[in-house]
């Protein structure tokens, strides 16, 4: 991997493999590149192979959804003198739930640490992965529980609070996770029929005072320690969006993606 070209990108000079350089970089890494599934609605994602998500990420600077994040995360932090390991989960009900959820553990300063770089309202920075561990950076809140099972195994549930409490956001399990692990549910949550990752806009992205998440048919806004803002995109407002979350989309792929968004929109 050129490290050095994905530094650059996220806007950070190469360091020591400590903890404060592994949050500082997962911090760069979340607020550089979006969380989205645009190349999956456009039926031309580039798969899950390091070279093709350096050229997507660092070179045009792109964003995707979990298994890119995971994948090109890990492979910095390995070039970068960590010790990294991928890991597997499930959203939702680990009982009928899919493992189709990447991200990262890491070991730094005899610790080990979930990155999970990748979700929809991702960490902002590592959290310890023990039981009970608790994650209050920048006014976002998370905590890691033990969730052990028959159906998962050893197994660890990431939860965020929000206004109504405690929300599971998803199941990891420890099991080793190898590349073919990571295509197979890329290829199924990209192809499978019924995936929600088809049918439907997934965009959002850290911002410095906020969190903005996309659909085809809704705008949310979440502020630290404030009421969620939710409304319905209003027509034509979905281009200057594009423009101002930096998504980096070509001329042809934002009309080709506007274009599918209509489809979906009128298909409600």
């Amino acid at each position: 991997m050129n490290v050095d070209a994905y530094l650059e990108r996220v806007g950070l000079p190469r360091s020591a493999p400590t903890v404060s350089f592994l949050q500082a970089l997962h911090e760069a890494h979340v607020r550089t590149f979006t969380f989205d599934n645009i190349d999956v609605l456009l039926g031309q994602h580039p798969g899950v192979e390091l070279p093709a998500l350096e050229a997507k990420f660092v070179g045009r600077g792109r964003g995707g959804y979990c298994f890119e994040h995971a994948t090109l995360f890990a492979a910095a932090l390995d070039a970068l003198g960590f010790q990294v390991e991928r890991r597997l989960g499930r959203v939702g009900d680990v009982r009928t739930s899919p493992r189709t959820h990447c991200v990262v553990i890491v070991s730094a300063e005899g610790q080990r640490w979930l990155a999970d770089p990748g979700f929809g309202h991702s960490l902002l920075h590592p959290i310890p992965l023990a039981d009970g561990a608790h994650d209050d950076h920048r006014g976002w809140s998370f905590r890691l529980a033990r969730h052990d099972s028959p159906d998962t195994g050893k197994a660890w549930q990431l939860q965020r609070l929000r206004e109504s409490g405690w929300e599971v956001m998803h199941t990891i399990d420890e099991l080793p996770v190898h590349q073919v692990d990571v295509r197979v549910g890329h290829h199924f949550t990209s192809t499978y029929p019924e995936s929600h990752f088809r049918h439907g806009l997934m965009l959002t992205r850290h911002q410095p005072d906020r969190h903005v998440s996309l659909t085809h048919q809704t705008v949310t806004v979440r502020r630290p320690g404030e009421p969620t803002e939710h409304r319905t995109l209003a027509p034509g407002e979905l281009d200057k969006l594009l423009v101002d979350l930096e998504v980096g989309l070509t001329a042809d792929e934002t009309a080709r993606l506007l274009a599918t968004v209509d489809r979906l929109v009128g298909a409600r």
